[in-house]
């Protein structure tokens, strides 16, 4: 796990010394997610600069430095990431003829690369990363993102200079990185509590999607972002759609207790692979159906006791750890807890903003931080359980969305149209629930318009961002999965594309890599990812049941009653901080005057709500915290571009 940053200028225009210097700073904004050790590499002529920080997991000597070159000179690599399957890819390399002076996965990636090119190296890779190369001979600059998205990649304009990063600090870090806000994106933070690639906060500046390859040169990069699309330049070499409908087209014709057999061995190479590493791996445990699985995998897999950890919330209703103790216990693991206070949570808050250098919104980025540093106090790798709600039918809003969708399919089409017009002039009342929120549905198209309405904050986001046009993403198709497989499929497919990359991944990266911990999520490895897609929903959803095999799974390692537990949240209470200590706070960022003097958001649209929950008339928690994450981003934001401009 490491961090990596560079630039491409469209001509040479800086010495040597002047690139290094640049790049070896825009690196060293990323030292968090690499403390171990850092490199640049920069060619004057071709107007290339390369910077990165490693977090040594594999081969901890200095033959696993980046950025690496190929043997044979051609290539030049900044990879973050690892690589699990990358002992089978060096078993099939060394008969070629490929020669490894250490026992890195770099190194693997490189002679891969050499070997097959990069699209097949990809294909083949079982693993999560980003990755920067350069193509000395053909004087090109590849970046790609894994599968699923979980490693991030940013690229944009600084200038006339193209510049990249694992994170946008390390953007930051040109001076002419100017890039104002995307008025925009901004309403997707509103309306997801997060920004979809391939947008950014920033305009001029995008991310890599999950899945994709993109090739840029001199002359991309001297045509400027107005020339770039970043819908049709990224192409894919994985694409999570096409891959569930030639599941959909194939599917599982097994009965159950095959499926349970197939996927617990296919989840135990998942977690066994992950468990490679030269530093402690340990386990993230709240004691739910995923977390509990991986555990036990883990500990199947192990001679040792797995370190395991778990956080406690000090008189919280929602408290897991004792579920988390007693299962730790029954596999055998060397358990951590750590109970925490409101105050140890709330002292969290002051610091999101630099920790997601994007403004992000999902409250449970706070319990997140907080489990991620207890892990760094044991062990350098943890393994979560992220992935199972979407890919088994987890969430209790699938189940009401199609509920309402069958309902919808009673009414007729003109009284349905009639009552979706009327629904649209609801503006953010129909958030408040009830028959309210059931009108919002009515003018839907498909189970992706019923879908959104279900995930979505602010209703109409555009209203809060004056000149904003609300910008698409994949919760705006009426059918995501184009006419393949059912309503369940579709919605879980939407998730997996959007809300699993761009805030459960985001979250996990961000808050673990702000501690130099690496994460890795098993469930998420592509083959148990295309298995699942093949399944009926009757394997996932029996009844009041959801995930049932996993849970099948689970119980081949512990008791039904640590199986058949109730679906918790991960979150936080937010209304109550609003409420309470963080009041001040609030009120500082929500102040009319100042939302006036920065003309980003509509005073006149955020103050009623504010007002209104402090009230207690309505539960606004949900729409004011993602305004006020916004809101401490910027300050911050502001701050750090100040001190560049000023060094």
């Amino acid at each position: 796990m490491c961090g990596l940053a560079g630039m491409l200028l469209p001509e040479p225009s800086l010495g040597i010394g002047p690139m290094q210097a640049l790049a070896r700073r825009m690196g060293d904004a990323l030292l968090h997610r690499g403390p171990d050790d850092s490199g640049v590499w920069a060619d004057e002529a071709a107007g290339i600069a390369l910077a990165h920080r490693r977090l040594s997991i594999l081969d901890l000597s200095p033959l696993g430095h980046q950025p690496m070159t190929s043997a044979d000179g051609r290539y030049v690599m900044a990879y973050n990431g690892e690589v699990y399957n990358f002992a089978g890819l060096r078993a099939e390399l060394e008969p070629l003829g490929h020669a490894f002076s250490g026992h890195s996965d770099t190194e693997v990636l490189l002679a891969a690369i050499l070997q097959w090119g990069l699209d097949e190296t990809l294909q083949r890779c079982n693993g999560m990363f980003a990755i920067a190369l350069w193509d000395r001979e053909q004087r090109c600059l590849w970046l790609a993102r894994d599968r699923v998205g979980k490693k991030p990649l940013y690229y944009g304009w600084a200038g006339d200079t193209l510049v990249f990063g694992s994170e946008l600090k390390a953007l930051w870090q040109h001076p002419e990185f100017d890039n104002d806000i995307d008025r925009d994106a901004l309403t997707l933070l509103l309306r997801l509590d997060y920004i979809p690639a391939p947008h950014s906060i920033h305009q001029r500046c995008f991310k890599m999607m999950p899945g994709r390859i993109l090739r840029l040169d001199a002359a991309t990069v001297a045509a400027g972002p107005s020339a770039h699309r970043p819908e049709q330049a990224q192409r894919p070499f994985w694409d999570a759609r096409a891959r569930m409908q030639a599941a959909l087209a194939a599917p599982f014709r097994g009965g159950i207790d095959e499926a349970e057999q197939q996927l617990d061995a296919l989840l135990r190479d998942a977690v066994g692979l992950r468990m490679v590493a030269d530093v402690p791996v340990g386990v993230f445990l709240s004691g739910g159906t995923d977390s509990s699985l991986v555990a036990a995998l883990m500990q199947a897999q192990s001679n040792q006791p797995v370190h395991s950890f778990s956080i406690g919330f000090s008189g919280s209703h929602h408290d897991e750890a004792p579920l988390a103790r007693e299962l730790a216990a029954h596999l055998g693991c060397d358990h951590t807890e750590l109970y925490v206070s409101g105050a140890d949570a709330l002292a969290v808050v002051p610091q999101l903003p630099a920790m997601f250098d994007e403004p992000f919104a999902d409250a449970s980025q706070v319990p997140t931080a907080l489990v991620a540093r207890l892990a760094r106090q044991g062990v350098t790798v943890a393994l979560s359980g992220d992935g199972g709600d979407e890919l088994f039918f987890g969430y209790m809003r699938y189940v009401r969305a199609l509920r309402n969708w069958q309902m919808l399919g009673r009414v007729p089409a003109p009284l349905r149209r009639w009552l979706g017009a009327r629904a649209g002039r609801q503006g953010e009342a129909s958030r408040t629930g009830g028959m309210a929120a059931l009108l919002a549905e009515t003018g839907a198209r498909g189970i992706g318009d019923v879908y959104r309405n279900r995930i979505s904050r602010w209703r109409d986001p555009a209203a809060a961002v004056p000149g904003a046009q609300l910008a698409g993403s994949f919760y705006d198709l009426a059918d995501p999965l184009h006419g393949a497989g059912t309503p369940a499929d579709a919605m879980m497919l939407a998730d997996f594309t959007t809300y699993l990359p761009d805030d459960l991944l985001c979250k996990v990266d961000r808050t673990s890599m702000a501690v130099s911990l690496e994460a890795r999520a098993p469930l998420l490895d592509w083959r148990v990812a295309e298995f699942a897609w093949s399944l009926p929903l009757a394997f996932k959803r029996q009844g009041d049941t959801s995930k049932v095999l996993l849970k099948r799974v689970l119980g081949r390692y512990v008791p039904p009653s640590m199986v058949h537990r109730p679906k918790r949240g991960f979150g936080a209470p937010v209304g109550d901080w609003l409420r309470g200590d963080l009041r001040p706070w609030a009120d500082e960022l929500l102040d009319p005057g100042r939302l006036q003097r920065e003309g980003v958001f509509s005073a006149a649209a955020i103050q009623p709500l504010w007002q209104q929950f402090l009230g207690g008339e309505r539960k606004w928690h949900t729409h004011l915290w993602n305004v006020l994450m916004f809101q401490a981003w910027q300050a911050h934001w502001r701050a750090v571009r100040a001190e560049v401009q000023g060094s």
